[in-house]
């Protein structure tokens, strides 16, 4: 008889703790239910602000000039920056309410773990806006070099262009990877051997190879300060009047033809000039 008088009072004991949890727990909900329904509604007024506010300084005009790029030469990155923005701020606008709902429930580590993904969201969104900085700096370089190079003639300047361009995007990526806390000691390090090696190579081939873009730098020179447009001259045995000029060749108007000559051709030839062209 005892022993069930033991069980009987174990067994209340457990329902009236279970029902004191119950009871405690369920204003706990309720709270946290109008909590976030309450974060919920605050958060869609601050979007639609925040929307009217990008808006209104017309934040997507740097986002049309970044998907203008062709970056990864004929696939175009689009990027709607207004609406990465309003993402992020929808989401951390979340976390905090809740971290209130989790800070109600008691639930310490929950609230704890939500407060460090917080404090770090900023350094991750201020690492991608200097990495999509980065690249769109390394694009414009990227053709700003590729357009000297072609405009001096040099082979390979789209090569050299694209190789710019990821040392740049390889600098920013490294410099984003650190804003966001991840070390990247050995990657530096790694990185900064290969660049070095390659620079160093880059330097010696630009140095032999740009010999021949000097030379004829100089016998375009040379061949626009003795001659002119409309002068008629005679190169072994090829009589004709110069039509045009340019960096690279020589055009002569032969009777009803024109014959276009390499440059070096009035350079290294004995040329006799028939008669002068008087403006």
């Amino acid at each position: 008889m005892t022993t069930i008088n033991e069980w009987k009072d174990v067994t209340l004991e457990s329902f009236k703790s279970m029902g004191e949890k119950i009871g405690n727990t369920i204003p706990k909900l309720i709270g946290v239910f109008f909590v976030l329904l309450i974060g919920w509604i605050i958060t869609k007024l601050l979007l639609v602000l925040l929307k009217k506010i990008l808006l209104l300084i017309k934040i997507d005009s740097f986002g049309e000039k970044f998907n203008e790029l062709d970056i990864l030469e004929g696939n175009q990155i689009q990027v709607n920056i207004s609406e990465v923005l309003l993402g992020f701020a929808k989401w951390a606008i979340y976390l905090i309410f809740l971290t209130v709902a989790a800070d109600i429930m008691d639930w310490n580590i929950v609230s704890t773990e939500i407060g460090n993904l917080l404090r770090y969201l900023p350094k991750l969104f201020s690492g991608i806006i200097l990495f999509i900085f980065g690249i769109y700096i390394a694009t414009l370089i990227k053709k700003a070099i590729s357009t000297l190079f072609g405009s001096m003639g040099l082979n390979g300047a789209k090569f050299i262009g694209t190789i710019i361009f990821y040392l740049v995007a390889v600098f920013f990526t490294i410099s984003a990877l650190n804003q966001v806390g991840v070390d990247t000691t050995i990657i530096t390090n790694n990185v900064t051997m290969i660049m070095g090696a390659f620079l160093l190579a880059l330097a010696l081939g630009f140095g032999f190879g740009s010999r021949e873009v000097i030379n004829i730098l100089l016998l375009t020179f040379y061949t626009r300060k003795k001659y002119a447009i409309g002068d008629l001259v005679e190169i072994d045995g090829l009589e004709g009047k110069i039509e045009s000029l340019d960096n690279l060749s020589v055009t002569l108007q032969i009777n009803d033809e024109s014959v276009v000559l390499p440059i070096r051709e009035l350079a290294y030839k004995r040329i006799k000039i028939k008669r002068r062209f008087v403006s």
